[in-house]
Parts: structure tokens; C-alpha cells; sequence
């Protein structure tokens, strides 16, 4: 039941947001175990840059920050500097957040 309501709710911001060759899309996604960011061109339909925590160590929260820190490294070589963040359904607390916090004070704008 979660899992769908979780669906829908991510069906709905995506009727919203939309990621450009100037702007794309950080997506992110949250299993029980792991944290997954992807930043996406709409326009073209292809993925610009991809990180996971499965390398990383720590507690979640710390994962999921360093996750955002590597994100911020990796848009900031490619020259892109702000995303449009979709938090894929997910509330906007905890590792969500985390992950967004170290994107932010890695150098993108959301």
C-alpha cells in the first residue's frame, strides 16, 4: 500500500517538473538499505550522471549526504549548476534531505 501510494504521489509531481539540457532532473530514489541519485535530460531522455551509497560508509543519513556531495562534484565537472530536484514521491525529511543538503553546499541550486 505504501509502495503505491508512493507511486502516485511521484506520478503527480512528474506532471509538474521537467528537466532541461540547462536544468535537468535530480532524481532520487530510497530503498530500506540504499540511497540512489540520478540526474536526467528530459529533453533528450538521458541520464547526465548517476551516483549510489553501496561504496560508501557510514550510518544512512551520512551515506545519503555524501551521495549528494559526490552528485554537486560530478554536475559541477560537467559545467551544470542548478537541477530541478525530484524527490521521487518520498517526503522531504531525513535522508531526502540529507542528500539535497550536500548537493546545496556542494555547489548546485536548486
Amino acid at each position: 500500500m505504501q509502495k503505491l501510494s508512493r507511486i502516485k504521489r511521484h506520478k503527480k509531481i512528474r506532471r509538474k517538473i521537467f528537466g532541461t539540457n540547462e536544468r535537468p532532473r535530480l532524481v532520487v530514489f530510497r530503498s530500506g538499505k540504499h540511497i540512489y541519485a540520478q540526474v536526467i535530460d528530459d529533453s533528450l531522455g538521458k541520464t547526465v550522471a548517476f551516483v549510489t551509497d553501496i561504496d560508501l560508509s557510514g550510518t544512512k543519513k551520512e551515506k545519503s549526504y555524501n551521495v549528494g556531495k559526490i552528485m554537486a562534484e560530478k554536475l559541477l565537472k560537467i559545467k551544470i549548476k542548478a537541477v530541478v530536484f525530484d524527490r521521487g514521491g518520498f517526503r522531504y525529511q531525513g535522508r531526502i534531505a540529507e542528500l539535497a543538503r550536500g548537493a546545496r553546499e556542494g555547489g548546485v541550486k536548486f
